[in-house]
């Protein structure tokens, strides 16, 4: 018997996300690697979608070498501290500035 709209959108309504540990992850990404199985098989017998066995073998293949300290860590594009402490400044300047001129406004309380 196929179902009807409305039934069909209260049993999706009911689906909830399921949140996987990361030994679960590894397990089914480590098999989907060994290739011994389909993804159909492999999404089977997990019971997860095979695109998310998919990504989970992307993300088990890409940071394989963290496992063995050869990732480290992204460097990320030098930070320039002059501009930085500049900015600080700036900031400072505007910062007390609005303090003192919403003081004598009387829209600032003394109290801090």
């Amino acid at each position: 018997m196929a179902l009807r709209g409305v039934d069909m959108e209260r049993k999706m309504a009911k689906r909830t996300r399921r949140t996987h540990s990361a030994g679960f992850k590894a397990k089914v990404a480590l098999a989907a690697m060994a290739g011994d199985k389909t993804l159909a098989e492999l999404a089977q017998r997990f019971e997860v979608h095979p695109n998310q066995i998919t990504e989970w073998k992307r993300q088990l293949s890409e940071r394989a070498a963290d496992v063995f300290g050869g990732g480290g860590a992204v460097v990320g594009p030098p930070v320039d501290l002059k501009a930085l402490h500049a900015k600080i400044g700036q900031l400072t300047l505007e910062n007390d500035f609005l303090e003192s001129a919403l003081t004598k406004a009387g829209m600032l309380s003394a109290r801090r």
